[in-house]
């Protein structure tokens, strides 16, 4: 997966200085992207603070954790229950 030159915390941070009054091309100018990464980010990132931000982040680190817990449970399960069956 490519990696963004900029952090979410900039991209953010960019956003919140076109809230400002700072128009679009010369945000993207002064910071060397395009107007289209600038709606991209705009899509994804728009409305949130620095700290919802790191907030989502950690929410997204927990869930990935849970999903890979309930999947080794499943495993698991399954795992007994066709020894059950084999023995019955």
């Amino acid at each position: 997966m490519k990696r963004s030159r900029f952090t979410e915390t900039q991209i953010v941070s960019i956003l919140k200085e076109a809230e400002a009054g700072r128009g679009v091309k010369e945000l993207c100018r002064t910071h060397g992207i395009s107007e289209a990464t600038f709606y991209n980010g705009k899509s994804k990132y728009g409305g949130l603070s620095a700290s919802e931000l790191h907030r989502l982040r950690e929410t997204e680190v927990e869930l990935g954790k849970l999903k890979r817990m309930y999947a080794d449970l499943a495993l698991e399960n399954r795992a007994l229950k066709d020894l059950l069956e084999k023995k019955l």
